[in-house]
Protein backbone atom coordinates (compact mmCIF):
# COMPACT_ATOMS: atom_id res chain seq x y z
CA UNK A 1 0.00 0.00 0.00
CA UNK A 2 1.90 3.51 -0.74
CA UNK A 3 1.51 6.09 1.17
CA UNK A 4 2.88 9.63 0.60
CA UNK A 5 5.21 11.33 3.03
CA UNK A 6 3.16 13.35 4.51
CA UNK A 7 1.18 14.05 7.77
CA UNK A 8 -1.68 16.11 7.78
CA UNK A 9 -4.32 17.70 9.89
CA UNK A 10 -7.83 18.59 9.36
CA UNK A 11 -10.13 21.50 9.99
CA UNK A 12 -13.31 20.69 12.45
CA UNK A 13 -15.03 17.77 14.46
CA UNK A 14 -15.89 15.82 11.49
CA UNK A 15 -14.05 15.08 7.95
CA UNK A 16 -15.52 17.55 5.19
CA UNK A 17 -16.20 15.91 1.86
CA UNK A 18 -13.24 18.38 0.19
CA UNK A 19 -10.84 16.28 3.17
CA UNK A 20 -12.11 13.08 2.07
CA UNK A 21 -11.25 13.47 -1.51
CA UNK A 22 -7.60 14.85 -0.83
CA UNK A 23 -6.65 12.09 1.52
CA UNK A 24 -7.77 9.74 -0.91
CA UNK A 25 -5.86 11.18 -3.18
CA UNK A 26 -2.70 12.30 -1.29
CA UNK A 27 -2.42 8.93 0.88
CA UNK A 28 -0.63 10.65 3.94
CA UNK A 29 1.33 8.55 5.96
CA UNK A 30 -0.24 9.82 9.10
CA UNK A 31 -2.89 12.38 10.74
CA UNK A 32 -2.73 15.06 13.11
CA UNK A 33 -5.35 16.54 15.90
CA UNK A 34 -5.89 19.58 17.88
CA UNK A 35 -7.77 21.03 19.98
CA UNK A 36 -10.41 22.56 17.56
CA UNK A 37 -11.04 18.42 16.64
CA UNK A 38 -12.07 17.86 19.95
CA UNK A 39 -15.49 17.68 21.59
CA UNK A 40 -16.06 14.38 23.21
CA UNK A 41 -14.56 10.95 23.38
CA UNK A 42 -17.69 9.33 20.95
CA UNK A 43 -16.69 12.23 18.76
CA UNK A 44 -12.59 11.37 18.72
CA UNK A 45 -13.33 8.18 18.42
CA UNK A 46 -15.53 8.70 15.15
CA UNK A 47 -12.80 11.08 14.06
CA UNK A 48 -10.19 9.18 14.28
CA UNK A 49 -11.73 6.12 12.82
CA UNK A 50 -13.17 8.22 9.37
CA UNK A 51 -9.52 9.37 9.40
CA UNK A 52 -8.09 5.89 8.53
CA UNK A 53 -11.32 4.83 6.99
CA UNK A 54 -10.53 7.72 4.12
CA UNK A 55 -6.87 6.63 3.33
CA UNK A 56 -8.54 2.84 3.91
CA UNK A 57 -5.71 1.83 6.40
CA UNK A 58 -6.77 0.75 9.76
CA UNK A 59 -3.48 1.00 11.14
CA UNK A 60 -2.41 4.75 10.27
CA UNK A 61 -1.13 6.84 12.49
CA UNK A 62 -2.56 9.48 14.64
CA UNK A 63 -0.50 12.16 16.30
CA UNK A 64 -1.39 14.71 18.93
CA UNK A 65 0.52 17.56 20.86
CA UNK A 66 -0.14 15.81 24.81
CA UNK A 67 3.23 16.94 27.09
CA UNK A 68 1.13 18.27 29.56
CA UNK A 69 1.00 21.75 31.20
CA UNK A 70 0.25 24.46 27.95
CA UNK A 71 0.72 21.82 25.20
CA UNK A 72 -2.33 19.25 25.65
CA UNK A 73 -4.56 19.35 22.93
CA UNK A 74 -6.98 16.90 25.27
CA UNK A 75 -8.03 18.25 28.51
CA UNK A 76 -10.42 17.39 31.42
CA UNK A 77 -12.77 15.79 31.26
CA UNK A 78 -11.37 13.71 28.74
CA UNK A 79 -8.28 13.22 29.93
CA UNK A 80 -6.90 14.66 33.35
CA UNK A 81 -4.29 18.14 33.47
CA UNK A 82 -1.02 17.10 33.27
CA UNK A 83 1.79 18.70 35.10
CA UNK A 84 4.62 20.40 32.48
CA UNK A 85 7.85 18.57 32.06
CA UNK A 86 9.87 21.34 34.48
CA UNK A 87 7.76 20.14 37.43
CA UNK A 88 9.17 16.20 36.63
CA UNK A 89 13.05 17.41 36.50
CA UNK A 90 12.31 19.33 39.65
CA UNK A 91 11.57 16.39 41.51
CA UNK A 92 14.55 14.96 39.74
CA UNK A 93 16.77 17.58 41.00
CA UNK A 94 15.57 16.14 45.35
CA UNK A 95 15.29 13.07 44.06
CA UNK A 96 16.42 11.30 40.49
CA UNK A 97 14.74 7.65 40.85
CA UNK A 98 11.64 9.37 42.19
CA UNK A 99 11.59 11.84 39.08
CA UNK A 100 12.63 8.95 36.46
CA UNK A 101 9.65 6.56 37.85
CA UNK A 102 7.36 10.05 37.87
CA UNK A 103 7.75 10.69 34.24
CA UNK A 104 7.53 7.14 33.18
CA UNK A 105 4.40 7.06 34.76
CA UNK A 106 3.13 10.31 33.59
CA UNK A 107 3.55 9.22 30.32
CA UNK A 108 2.08 5.56 30.65
CA UNK A 109 -1.42 7.52 32.11
CA UNK A 110 -1.03 9.86 28.66
CA UNK A 111 -0.91 7.27 26.79
CA UNK A 112 -3.70 5.39 28.39
CA UNK A 113 -6.07 8.52 28.04
CA UNK A 114 -4.95 8.58 24.41
CA UNK A 115 -5.39 5.00 22.63
CA UNK A 116 -8.82 4.04 23.37
CA UNK A 117 -9.55 7.09 21.31
CA UNK A 118 -7.78 6.35 18.52
CA UNK A 119 -5.21 8.19 18.91
CA UNK A 120 -1.82 6.10 19.00
CA UNK A 121 1.34 8.85 18.17
CA UNK A 122 2.30 11.49 20.31
CA UNK A 123 4.77 14.59 20.06
CA UNK A 124 6.06 14.21 22.79
CA UNK A 125 8.49 14.39 24.90
CA UNK A 126 10.74 17.53 24.32
CA UNK A 127 14.63 17.38 24.45
CA UNK A 128 15.32 20.86 24.56
CA UNK A 129 17.93 21.70 26.94
CA UNK A 130 16.79 25.02 29.31
CA UNK A 131 19.03 27.76 28.35
CA UNK A 132 19.59 31.04 29.92
CA UNK A 133 18.36 32.46 26.33
CA UNK A 134 15.64 29.53 25.87
CA UNK A 135 12.62 31.27 24.53
CA UNK A 136 9.23 31.06 26.57
CA UNK A 137 7.61 28.93 23.82
CA UNK A 138 9.83 26.04 25.24
CA UNK A 139 9.87 27.08 29.33
CA UNK A 140 8.59 24.98 31.52
CA UNK A 141 8.41 22.16 28.11
CA UNK A 142 11.91 21.46 28.98
CA UNK A 143 12.88 19.04 32.13
CA UNK A 144 15.96 20.87 33.01
CA UNK A 145 18.96 22.89 32.09
CA UNK A 146 21.11 19.55 32.59
CA UNK A 147 21.49 17.49 29.29
CA UNK A 148 22.24 14.45 31.40
CA UNK A 149 18.60 15.37 32.94
CA UNK A 150 17.15 15.72 30.04
CA UNK A 151 18.08 12.62 28.70
CA UNK A 152 17.36 10.58 31.29
CA UNK A 153 13.81 12.04 32.26
CA UNK A 154 13.57 11.48 28.42
CA UNK A 155 13.90 7.83 28.75
CA UNK A 156 11.54 7.28 31.08
CA UNK A 157 8.88 9.56 29.14
CA UNK A 158 9.92 7.49 25.94
CA UNK A 159 9.56 4.27 27.45
CA UNK A 160 6.09 5.01 29.64
CA UNK A 161 4.35 5.95 25.98
CA UNK A 162 5.58 2.97 24.37
CA UNK A 163 4.69 0.66 27.36
CA UNK A 164 0.90 2.19 27.01
CA UNK A 165 1.12 1.32 23.07
CA UNK A 166 1.56 4.95 21.72
CA UNK A 167 4.62 6.28 19.97
CA UNK A 168 6.49 8.80 20.84
CA UNK A 169 8.45 11.70 18.82
CA UNK A 170 11.09 13.66 20.45
CA UNK A 171 11.68 17.24 19.75
CA UNK A 172 13.11 19.53 18.44
CA UNK A 173 16.27 18.38 16.64
CA UNK A 174 18.96 18.75 16.95
CA UNK A 175 17.59 21.35 20.00
CA UNK A 176 15.69 24.43 20.80
CA UNK A 177 17.59 25.40 23.50
CA UNK A 178 19.85 28.16 22.64
CA UNK A 179 16.90 29.75 20.32
CA UNK A 180 16.00 32.86 21.70
CA UNK A 181 12.82 33.22 19.73
CA UNK A 182 9.82 31.54 19.04
CA UNK A 183 9.46 29.71 15.93
CA UNK A 184 5.73 30.06 15.12
CA UNK A 185 6.40 33.79 14.80
CA UNK A 186 9.57 33.91 13.04
CA UNK A 187 12.92 32.53 12.62
CA UNK A 188 15.52 31.72 15.31
CA UNK A 189 19.15 32.10 14.73
CA UNK A 190 21.94 30.23 16.72
CA UNK A 191 24.96 31.48 17.39
CA UNK A 192 26.42 29.25 19.74
CA UNK A 193 29.37 27.02 18.43
CA UNK A 194 29.45 23.93 17.65
CA UNK A 195 31.52 22.67 21.10
CA UNK A 196 28.75 23.81 23.03
CA UNK A 197 25.28 22.59 21.04
CA UNK A 198 27.53 19.33 20.77
CA UNK A 199 27.77 19.08 24.74
CA UNK A 200 23.96 20.88 25.80
CA UNK A 201 21.53 20.85 22.85
CA UNK A 202 22.66 17.78 21.07
CA UNK A 203 23.43 15.80 24.07
CA UNK A 204 19.51 14.37 24.65
CA UNK A 205 18.99 13.37 21.17
CA UNK A 206 22.36 11.23 20.96
CA UNK A 207 21.76 9.59 24.07
CA UNK A 208 18.24 8.77 22.85
CA UNK A 209 18.93 8.07 18.84
CA UNK A 210 17.04 5.05 19.70
CA UNK A 211 13.90 6.80 19.61
CA UNK A 212 10.97 5.54 17.03
CA UNK A 213 10.54 9.04 15.31
CA UNK A 214 11.89 12.95 15.89
CA UNK A 215 10.73 16.35 15.12
CA UNK A 216 13.15 18.78 13.47
CA UNK A 217 13.57 22.51 14.51
CA UNK A 218 12.86 25.46 12.60
CA UNK A 219 16.10 27.16 13.47
CA UNK A 220 18.81 28.12 12.15
CA UNK A 221 22.55 26.69 13.41
CA UNK A 222 24.82 29.17 11.96
CA UNK A 223 27.48 27.11 12.69
CA UNK A 224 26.42 24.91 10.64
CA UNK A 225 24.14 26.23 8.41
CA UNK A 226 24.39 29.68 7.85
CA UNK A 227 21.19 30.26 5.52
CA UNK A 228 18.43 27.71 5.93
CA UNK A 229 16.97 25.90 9.68
CA UNK A 230 17.14 22.48 10.49
CA UNK A 231 14.06 21.31 8.78
CA UNK A 232 15.03 22.57 5.61
CA UNK A 233 19.45 22.00 5.93
CA UNK A 234 20.63 18.74 4.60
CA UNK A 235 23.80 19.73 6.48
CA UNK A 236 22.39 19.82 10.07
CA UNK A 237 20.28 16.47 9.11
CA UNK A 238 22.62 14.42 7.67
CA UNK A 239 25.77 15.64 9.38
CA UNK A 240 24.13 16.50 12.76
CA UNK A 241 21.14 14.53 13.38
CA UNK A 242 21.84 11.28 11.58
CA UNK A 243 25.36 11.34 11.75
CA UNK A 244 26.75 12.86 14.75
CA UNK A 245 23.47 12.26 17.13
CA UNK A 246 23.06 8.79 15.26
CA UNK A 247 19.63 9.01 14.72
CA UNK A 248 18.07 6.71 12.39
CA UNK A 249 14.29 6.54 12.89
CA UNK A 250 11.56 8.58 11.42
CA UNK A 251 12.50 12.15 11.06
CA UNK A 252 9.51 14.45 10.53
CA UNK A 253 9.97 18.15 9.87
CA UNK A 254 7.96 20.79 12.05
CA UNK A 255 4.52 22.26 11.35
CA UNK A 256 5.50 23.35 7.97
CA UNK A 257 2.70 26.28 8.05
CA UNK A 258 4.42 27.86 11.00
CA UNK A 259 6.26 31.56 10.39
CA UNK A 260 9.59 30.65 10.50
CA UNK A 261 9.14 29.65 7.30
CA UNK A 262 8.57 31.31 3.83
CA UNK A 263 7.17 30.91 0.22
CA UNK A 264 4.84 28.50 -1.46
CA UNK A 265 4.30 25.47 0.60
CA UNK A 266 4.87 22.73 -2.51
CA UNK A 267 8.17 24.23 -2.18
CA UNK A 268 8.73 24.26 1.85
CA UNK A 269 7.44 20.40 1.33
CA UNK A 270 10.11 19.26 -1.24
CA UNK A 271 12.91 21.34 0.55
CA UNK A 272 11.53 19.60 4.01
CA UNK A 273 12.08 16.03 1.86
CA UNK A 274 14.96 17.11 0.06
CA UNK A 275 16.98 17.97 2.98
CA UNK A 276 16.44 14.61 4.35
CA UNK A 277 12.68 14.70 6.14
CA UNK A 278 11.23 11.71 5.94
CA UNK A 279 7.65 12.84 6.29
CA UNK A 280 6.79 16.65 6.86
CA UNK A 281 3.83 17.57 8.99
CA UNK A 282 1.00 20.34 8.08
CA UNK A 283 -1.08 20.83 10.89
CA UNK A 284 -3.40 23.99 10.25
CA UNK A 285 -6.31 21.90 8.18
CA UNK A 286 -6.31 24.88 5.77
CA UNK A 287 -7.68 22.80 2.68
CA UNK A 288 -5.44 25.16 0.07
CA UNK A 289 -2.47 24.79 1.88
CA UNK A 290 -2.50 20.87 2.13
CA UNK A 291 -3.40 21.14 -1.30
CA UNK A 292 -0.53 22.55 -1.86
CA UNK A 293 1.76 20.15 0.36
CA UNK A 294 0.14 17.47 -1.69
CA UNK A 295 1.63 18.98 -4.72
CA UNK A 296 5.25 18.47 -3.31
CA UNK A 297 5.45 15.32 -2.31
CA UNK A 298 6.60 11.94 -3.02
CA UNK A 299 6.13 8.16 -2.49
CA UNK A 300 7.44 6.76 1.09
CA UNK A 301 9.35 4.45 0.01
CA UNK A 302 13.33 2.91 0.54
CA UNK A 303 14.82 3.54 3.72
CA UNK A 304 12.20 6.61 4.68
CA UNK A 305 9.61 3.62 4.42
CA UNK A 306 11.50 1.52 6.77
CA UNK A 307 11.59 4.05 9.23
CA UNK A 308 8.02 4.80 9.13
CA UNK A 309 7.26 1.05 9.10
CA UNK A 310 9.58 0.19 12.19
CA UNK A 311 7.88 3.78 14.30
CA UNK A 312 4.68 2.31 13.08
CA UNK A 313 5.09 -1.13 14.86
CA UNK A 314 5.73 0.97 18.28
CA UNK A 315 2.48 1.99 18.72
CA UNK A 316 -0.56 -0.54 19.92
CA UNK A 317 1.00 -2.43 22.59
CA UNK A 318 -0.26 -1.90 25.70
CA UNK A 319 0.69 -3.27 28.80
CA UNK A 320 -1.29 -4.23 31.70
CA UNK A 321 -1.55 -1.24 33.58
CA UNK A 322 -3.49 -0.19 36.81
CA UNK A 323 -4.08 3.89 36.32
CA UNK A 324 -5.23 4.20 39.59
CA UNK A 325 -2.70 3.41 41.23
CA UNK A 326 -0.28 5.73 39.00
CA UNK A 327 -2.29 8.66 39.68
CA UNK A 328 -2.10 7.69 43.75
CA UNK A 329 1.58 7.11 43.21
CA UNK A 330 2.35 10.61 41.52
CA UNK A 331 -0.43 12.12 44.36
CA UNK A 332 2.57 11.48 46.70
CA UNK A 333 4.98 13.55 44.74
CA UNK A 334 1.83 16.24 44.22
CA UNK A 335 2.48 15.40 40.35
CA UNK A 336 -0.80 13.78 39.64
CA UNK A 337 -3.63 14.78 36.77
CA UNK A 338 -5.87 17.22 37.70
CA UNK A 339 -9.29 16.35 36.67
CA UNK A 340 -10.85 19.38 36.12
Amino acid sequence: MAYSRAILGCTGLRLTREERALYRAARPWGFILFARNIQSAAQVTNLTQELRESIDDPDALVFIDQEGGRVQRLRPPLARQRKPARAFGMLYQKDAEAGREAVFLNHRLIAHELLPLGIDADCAPCLDVLQAETHAVIGDRAFANAPEVVAALGRAAIDGLLAGGVAPVVKHAPGHGHAAADSHLTLPVVHADLEALDACDFAPFRALNDAPMAMTAHVIYEQIDTRACATLSPATIHEVIRDSIGFDGLLMSDDLSMKALKGPFAERTRAALDAGCDVVLHCNGDLGEMKAVAAGLNELDGRCLERADAARAAARRPQPFDAAAAEARLAEWGLQGASG
